[in-house]
């Protein structure tokens, strides 16, 4: 690892002469690059230098404290090798990290599916706790959310719910997020103390960038429009200002009735059909992807999972990576962070292995 940072970190200097060049504005898709991996770069020799200064105190410390006899003194040093033994495992999952090398996507905004499978209102509560840890985590992260569409459920929670996160590496973080999650809890209905298990399915969409073109003609789109309801079938607006657009050539379908106004809400929903379309065709560029996104949505079945959230035990499992943490109360206050960057790791080097 260390000669791998030396190599990447001798490039950095190559970078910072490249963007010192007088007619580097004169090439703006150059200039975007380097200043991309400059960034990357300098992050990358920010936490090596912090860990290399750490495990230098540590050492340092650690030997002070054999020959001090002082108590106070013996005291503070035991403190500070405590707070770097906590200090260092952190900057080398952080190091770890910046190793995977940055994708051209990984800035990408990403649009979040989330729909209750199995398990009828215990899987609409779920989908409702999975956005809630999901926006959570974007708070964290400093990702901004939006929503897109959503249908909620008689008893809380949703049957469905669409939303965009965009920020600073939210594909990179959020890409491996698509699959079955299955929940095992005792629901609030349940008099006889049993654990019931139910499971909820996450897609992942890229959102068109500016620069990929989606071609959608007027003429293949069958938009119906009606009143918007709410949870219980409760009508929640008094016009027709529900949209659902159909997307006749490919069968994509796509609705919003969260917005009061009918032009909102039928922008949001081209905005989430472009998605699905664009979604479609980079599966047909890319079997690997296509086989992806079946793996993703399955069919809400408990069987295709990829993760269990077992709240009696407070513990999550990732069933890709066999990874089990015992803070599943963190985890759904938004502290998805160490499972993300072990999902990132485990796929990058799974890839170069292939």
């Amino acid at each position: 690892m260390e000669q791998k940072i030396t190599d990447l970190l001798k490039r950095l200097s190559v970078v910072e002469e490249a963007l010192a060049q007088p007619d580097i504005f004169e090439k703006p898709e150059e200039y975007r690059k380097l200043s991309k991996e400059h960034s990357y770069l300098t992050d990358l020799k920010e936490v090596w230098e912090t860990m290399q200064s750490a495990k230098k105190s540590l050492s340092e410390n650690q030997e002070l404290l054999k020959g001090e006899e002082e108590e106070e003194m013996v005291s503070l040093l035991k403190e500070e090798i405590e707070t770097l033994e906590k200090e260092i495992p952190n900057l080398e999952n952080a190091l770890e990290t910046l190793l995977v090398p940055p994708d051209p996507d990984d800035d990408r905004n990403v649009i979040m599916e989330l729909r209750a499978g199995i398990g009828g209102d215990e899987a609409a509560l779920f989908v409702g706790d999975c956005v809630r840890m999901y926006q959570l985590y974007a708070g964290l992260k400093g990702w901004k959310v939006e929503a897109l569409a959503s249908s909620p459920s008689d008893v809380g929670g949703f049957k469905e719910y669409i939303m965009v996160i965009s920020g600073e590496k939210v594909r990179r973080f959020l890409q491996y997020e698509g699959g079955t999650h299955r929940v095992q809890r005792v629901p609030e209905t349940e008099t006889q103390g049993r654990v019931h298990t139910s499971a909820i399915t996450v897609a992942i969409m890229l959102e068109p960038s500016e620069d990929e073109e989606v071609q959608i003609d007027e003429k293949d789109l069958r938009i119906d429009t009606y009143r918007a309801s709410g949870a219980g079938g409760q009508h929640i607006n008094t016009t027709d200002s529900a949209v659902r657009i159909t997307h006749i050539p490919t069968g994509a379908v796509a609705y919003c009735q969260d917005e009061r106004s009918q032009h909102k809400n039928k922008g949001k929903a081209m905005r989430l059909l472009t998605a699905k379309i664009a979604e479609q065709e980079r599966i047909k560029r890319e079997q690997e992807e296509a086989s992806l996104r079946a793996q993703q949505v399955g069919t809400g079945d408990r069987s295709g999972r990829i993760r269990t959230y077992n709240f009696p035990q407070n513990r999550v499992t990732d069933h890709r990576i066999n990874l089990t943490l015992y803070h599943l109360d963190r985890i759904m206050q938004g502290e998805l962070e160490p499972i993300s960057v072990a999902l990132v790791k485990h796929f990058h080097e799974q890839k170069l292995s292939s």
